[in-house]
């Protein structure tokens, strides 16, 4: 597979249109999309659904535009390396809100110190989300919390947090409760409703917030109750105005981990290397080798 068709189609994706991707890769419209045409006829397939001036990704556009990705990704790589032998690049990451306020900030910075020609891109949201976008390619790597499925990612140990259910100051009453947390997919809201099953107990609707500051923040004002991590509260404008509370160990300590699909990167490898916990044997899928050596 030509690595320039590939780059001229991931173009015209990034920039929404012939017109544009043609100015960005410094071609007249009609070379991009004859070369397009080309591409689509020696795959077979159809990449482009064409709506009026329009173009939108077929699904046979959007499982290529994954693989060109990694593709061209690492054909970069492995040119910059071949040529310097320095770590540079972009390197996509995912993580949960918790790990990007209260753990990352300390190993980001010395990663740049050490890597300055790296660019970290830094996404967050729930664990279910950072692995959707694993899985289409968006990122290379992610901080997730346990459990989830591993079945066909690597991982290494990344933190270990204690989780804290809280309160308002005022005693909850017996009736209406009200759990306050991230949207589905956060393994901490699961964990609040699992605990709540073993101890018999049951709540009436759940209120979503987008951050941690949120959460707090509804919490302390007697709207509901919440798990979070401890090091977050500890940290969180409102810590407080609420009550904290120990749960059982099961429940209360949990494990981040740092996952990837495929052979980590050189830049990849280099902020493990900056973690203590990720010195632990990879976990890897069943049948593949080592990541990394």
């Amino acid at each position: 597979m030509d690595l320039d068709d590939l780059d001229i189609f991931r173009c015209v994706v990034r920039e929404g249109g012939v017109t544009r991707a043609a100015a960005m890769l410094h071609r007249v419209p009609s070379n991009v999309t004859t070369r397009i045409k080309q591409f689509e006829a020696r795959l077979g397939v159809a990449l482009f659904r064409r709506e009026g001036r329009g173009l939108t990704l077929t699904e046979a556009g959007r499982t290529l535009l994954g693989h060109a990705e990694v593709l061209l990704r690492m054909a970069d790589l492995a040119e910059q390396e071949l040529r310097s032998g320095v770590v540079r690049g972009v390197l996509r990451l995912g993580s949960l809100e918790s790990a990007a306020g209260a753990r990352l900030p300390p190993i980001l910075s010395a990663f740049h110190a050490q890597f300055p020609d790296v660019t970290i891109e830094l996404q967050t949201g729930t664990t279910r989300a950072m692995l959707r976008q694993l899985e289409r390619f968006e990122i290379e790597a992610a901080f997730v919390s346990e459990p989830f499925d591993r079945a066909s990612l690597s991982s290494v140990p990344a933190f270990d947090e204690e989780l804290v259910l809280i309160t308002g100051r005022t005693a909850p009453g017996t009736g209406r409760r009200t759990l306050v947390a991230f949207p589905h997919g956060c393994s901490y809201r699961q964990r609040l409703i699992e605990w709540l099953a073993e101890e018999g107990a049951s709540y009436d609707r759940v209120l979503e917030m987008s951050s941690y500051h949120a959460i707090v923040a509804c919490v302390a004002a007697g709207t509901g109750m919440a798990i979070v991590p401890a090091e977050v509260l500890d940290h969180a404008v409102m810590s407080t105005a609420v009550e904290r509370h120990k749960l059982p160990l099961h429940l209360g300590r949990n494990r981040t981990r740092l996952v990837w699909s495929g052979d980590a990167s050189p830049a990849l490898r280099a902020l493990m290397a900056l973690m203590p916990e990720a010195t632990e044997i990879v976990d890897r899928p069943p049948g593949r080798s080592r990541p990394y050596p």
